[in-house]
């Protein structure tokens, strides 16, 4: 071991460089071994020779941390140049320039963008960002993660530690359990709408790119979430929809538990980017676990008698307009003439009809 710290020690050394890389692969290697193995003969050693991997780490962390970064000291910064030099990804975000100042906030900046871009594009990107990270001294770290409050547990993106220490981010279920939201006897719709709940509540705290476009607070605009009074009214909003099918709920109506559910489908739909996000995305498909929800509740109306049907207006624009009322329109994103997203969904409830609304892109 002596020999070992000497030369993870020695400055301006690739040798060591490449020692610390091995050291911390090993040491993900033996953690995932020890969680899957909890009973192998040799899981008491190998949590020793973690320590001692770690007690040998450790110096070069603090060390590190130590580092005061310019904007001009960027370690990841070849990555952001490639990112910034890639113009498909302005198709799917607009204005995609990465714009942190230091290596932490732009692993978080890249990474959550990811989320709004369709699936194989993220994929490439994110082993992109490992290779560029590898490259400078920095692993994969899936041991710390910021947790958001979900119904279920999934690593959203992971962290890093070595050259670079970041925390990565998580949907957890126990995170979900210290929610104010949350009751035991809650059916299983409600306890899915509770994690939507409090997911959002959290990722409008850590994404400054949110806006929201709820009619009830403004009819005409696509409003940023940065601004604290919006923020404050769209918040209030989805708790007060939140409430409402709790109620609904213990009454026991169909007709008015569907109501609030298109209601409250419509806020967590109106929570986008601009551009709004692509459908087959990582947000895209998580806005559509709550459209899936919906269609649970308008068959349980069916099966009781009622005449609904419901409609997600997507496509052309020219298509589905005659379904929609003040609808919004962006230049940006998407195809000229079609519908980004659906805010809010086209009902018919026993011959009763109530207009839906999109968000669509304009022609010229």
């Amino acid at each position: 071991m002596q020999h070992l710290r000497q030369l993870l020690q020695t400055e301006n050394s690739e040798i060591a460089r490449l020692l610390r890389c091995s050291l911390h692969g090993l040491e993900a290697a033996l953690k995932q071994a020890r969680t899957e193995l909890p009973h192998d003969p040799g899981a008491e050693i190998c949590a020793e020779l973690l320590q001692e991997i770690q007690n040998l780490l450790q110096p070069a962390h603090d060390k590190e941390t130590l580092i005061i970064q310019s904007p001009n000291e960027l370690k990841l910064n070849h990555l952001r140049e490639a990112w910034n030099a890639d113009s498909e990804l302005s198709l799917y975000l607009g204005d995609a320039s990465l714009k942190s100042q230091t290596d932490a906030d732009l692993w978080n900046e890249l990474h959550r963008k990811l989320l709004r871009i369709p699936d194989d594009l993220a994929t490439f990107w994110q082993q992109h960002a490992l290779n560029a990270a590898k490259e400078i001294g920095a692993i994969e770290d899936t041991s710390n993660l910021h947790q958001l409050p979900f119904i279920r547990n999934e690593i959203i993106y992971p962290g890093l530690k070595g050259s670079i220490n970041v925390q990565g981010l998580c949907l957890s279920q126990k995170a979900l359990l210290n929610s104010n939201f949350v009751h035991n006897n809650a059916s299983e719709n409600l306890q899915l709408l509770t994690s939507f709940l409090s997911l959002y509540l959290k990722f409008i705290e850590i994404e400054p790119d949110l806006n929201h476009a709820l009619k009830s607070i403004c009819s005409f605009d696509i409003v940023s979430l940065s601004k604290s009074e919006q923020q404050n009214q769209y918040i209030e909003a989805l708790i007060d929809r939140f409430h409402r099918i709790q109620k609904t709920e213990e009454n026991n109506d169909d007709l008015a538990i569907l109501r609030a559910w298109i209601d409250m489908d419509e806020a967590i739909h109106s929570l986008v980017f601009i551009p709004p996000v692509e459908r087959y995305s990582w947000w895209g498909k998580l806005q559509q676990e709550s459209r899936r929800t919906l269609k649970t509740i308008v068959d349980k109306a069916n099966k009781s008698g009622h005449n609904v049907r419901i409609r997600q207006l997507l496509g052309l624009y020219a298509d589905v307009c005659a379904f929609s009322k003040d609808d919004l329109q962006l230049n940006c994103g998407g195809i000229p003439g079609e519908v980004l997203t659906c805010l809010r969904v086209y009902a018919r409830i026993n011959q009763e009809e109530s207009p839906g609304r999109v968000i669509f892109r304009s022609l010229r």
